[in-house]
């Protein structure tokens, strides 16, 4: 059995395996961004403009416990950090 099914198992009988799964991933991109920002010496106010968005989207994005976010905006995020998105199905 791999490593963490038992886990997930028990986050599907409690119903929260999704929302977990979610927050976790908002986790993750939230860091990658910021980390990515670091990385090029960019701010918020010039990501947020070369997104073309406020920065309220762009805080709302690097919020690790707001959930709520967009392909669209992490799209933008992305190309404006000169990045790529990978998505994929896994089973």
């Amino acid at each position: 059995m791999p490593i963490g099914s038992k886990f997930d198992d028990f986050l599907k009988a409690e119903g929260i395996y999704e929302g977990t799964t979610a927050r976790a991933l908002k986790r993750v991109l939230a860091w990658q961004i910021a980390e990515a920002m670091k990385a090029e010496g960019m701010t918020k106010t010039e990501l947020a403009r070369r997104m073309k968005t406020s920065r309220a989207v762009l805080d709302r994005l690097l919020d690790a416990k707001n959930p709520a976010v967009t392909l669209s905006t992490i799209s933008r995020a992305a190309s404006a950090l000169g990045r790529r998105i990978r998505l994929e199905l896994a089973a």
